[in-house]
């Protein structure tokens, strides 16, 4: 059978039944790159500094010291940047290419720890006094 767009061969995937598992994973997939993209935009408009783990557990007398809008951000635009490597993840998964697959882990691997290192080095998010 031939497929003439990636949607037609996510549909004869999902169709088959020795492949529902690929396709309840690829579900999941979706779900959580529509959720990346929603967290994006909040965390955009300067908001969601609840959600940012540490950040929330602070004293409010520490809190303070931050530029919690840019974080929040910086945070919008890591979570965009997360995207990018999941959608080729999702494409490596449903033309089953594992080289592609490999590439878009370590692409992801590696905008994860540059963003903890940013993060982290030189009191970027701190407010100016």
């Amino acid at each position: 059978m031939t497929y003439g767009t990636a949607e037609s061969k996510l549909f004869y995937i999902c169709k088959e039944q020795k492949h529902f598992e690929n396709c309840i994973a690829m579900g999941v997939h979706i779900v959580i790159l529509v959720l990346f993209i929603i967290l994006g935009l909040y965390f955009r408009s300067g908001k969601g500094s609840f959600l940012i783990a540490g950040f929330n557990t602070m004293p409010k007398e520490e809190r303070a010291k931050y530029d919690v809008e840019r974080l929040c951000k910086f945070m919008g635009k890591m979570m965009f940047c997360c995207v990018v490597p999941m959608m080729v993840q999702l494409v490596a998964d449903v033309y089953r290419l594992p080289a592609l697959s490999t590439v878009s882990t370590l692409l992801l691997i590696g905008i994860v720890i540059y963003c903890i290192t940013y993060v982290n080095t030189k009191d970027r998010f701190k407010k100016s006094n």
